[in-house]
């Protein structure tokens, strides 16, 4: 729209942009509690271990394959339609998981579902989203613009975390557990159907179908794929401390308590979200490519040390201060992405870049466990740090002279 690239910092933010963040908001509190209660859930039907690992990896490799799916066919289609397919994926999800009892079933809807496992910031919404902000905000604001849509859903998502809890209060109450488990996926549902109100209020747009491109990814093919190799990279280092993993550590090498573990992961959250829109100044400052680096390697280093530290407090204290520079990448990286291809591309680069980190980071941890049992136990610690260093270091030599349009 060109009504959107004309406007300047001291315009007020524009409907289809509050519509999106409000959407994001519905749907990180509902990612907030199912990713908890779904293996609650398959565990009150009688699934094993092993069947929930394997319901995960369907979840994860089904929304892997919808994210590049919708990349590549978004130029084709109006995105308004495709918001409400996403939006009506949820709801569908919502209404069919509680009926789903059968290994065979839950494993097809989990693959073509909308509930992903891991976490995190994905599914095939994200690119279509990531498209549209960038395309209705001015280069100047676009990367404050994916901060706060980041913020937004790191703080819902925290408080839906919250609400998962509601199953256990229901049951109190005089409520079977597996009838409260039900109802959260119909809250679920309904916070789809919120979503599709929402993204029916943004306009029609056909111009860019007849102009779509015979191929999703043209003249910037080549800066996507490096793109998707280095983050893919990263997203493989990440994987070594996923937050399962890391809590296992801190239980293993300290013997931390449940209760401290909860306490310090909040606080590793919160100081995550608030980092985002200290990641928007400093781009304006310093940019978008140095903003990555420059806050990821002394992140990793902190990690490093950490692996190293004998004393519970200093752990936690590196642990901290690198929670608070580590998420910094997470709104410039997106901005950066949208910034470098052209507006055709938007939605197949979101998608190309998010993909391969999904894939990536599903392997690390199994070979991270392996270290955990090993002689020295902070092994994962030094291995994400130091491939994340040599991520940033391949980053900053590949990617400092391509610039975005407000830095030239």
């Amino acid at each position: 729209m060109a009504s959107g690239l004309s406007k300047t910092p001291s315009d007020k933010t524009p409907s289809d942009i509050l519509c999106l963040y409000f959407a994001r908001a519905l749907r990180g509190f509902g990612d907030g509690f199912a990713i908890i209660i779904l293996p609650v859930y398959l565990q009150a039907v009688g699934f094993s271990p092993q069947h929930i690992g394997i319901v995960a990896s369907a979840s994860l490799l089904g929304t892997a394959a919808l994210t590049l799916l919708t990349g590549f066919i978004a130029p084709r289609f109006e995105l308004r339609s495709l918001f409400l397919a996403g939006a009506g994926l949820i709801v569908f999800t919502g209404l069919v998981f509680p009926a789903a009892e059968t290994f065979a079933l839950v494993l097809l809807i989990a693959f073509i579902g909308s509930i992903n496992p891991s976490g995190g910031d994905s599914g095939m919404l994200v690119p279509l989203e990531h498209a549209l902000l960038t395309r209705e905000t001015t280069a100047r604001d676009r990367t404050a613009i994916f901060a706060r849509y980041s913020l937004i859903g790191a703080l819902t998502a925290a408080v839906g975390s919250l609400a998962a809890a509601l199953p256990e209060q229901l049951a109190s109450l005089g409520w079977s557990r597996l009838s409260a488990i039900k109802l959260m996926f119909y809250l679920y549902a309904a916070l789809g159907l919120a979503a599709a109100l929402l993204y029916r209020r943004l306009p029609r747009d056909h111009s860019h179908i007849a102009s779509a491109p015979k191929s999703a990814l043209g003249p910037s093919k080549g800066i996507v794929y490096r793109l998707a190799a280095l983050f893919s990279m990263d997203a493989f280092a990440g994987g070594f401390v996923v937050q399962s993993l890391l809590a296992l550590w801190l239980f293993q090498r300290f013997d931390l308590s449940l209760e401290a573990a909860s306490l310090y992961f909040f606080a590793s959250s919160l100081l995550g979200a608030i980092s985002f829109p200290v990641a928007a100044w400093l781009a304006g400052r310093i940019g978008l490519i140095n903003t990555m680096v420059y806050t990821h390697i002394p992140s990793s280093l902190c990690l490093i040390a950490a692996a190293f530290a004998s004393d519970l407090s200093v752990v936690l204290t590196l642990l901290l201060v690198r929670s608070a520079l580590s998420q910094m990448d997470v709104p410039t990286r997106s901005s950066y992405v949208m910034a470098v291809v052209t507006p055709a591309e938007r939605t197949a680069a979101a998608s190309v870049t998010a993909v391969p980190r999904s894939l990536a980071s599903s392997i690390s941890p199994a070979i991270a466990g392996f270290m955990l049992a090993g002689p020295f136990s902070g092994l994962p610690l030094v291995v994400c740090g130091c491939l994340k260093i040599g991520y940033d270091l391949a980053l900053l030599r590949m990617f400092r002279h391509t610039r975005p349009p407000e830095e030239v």
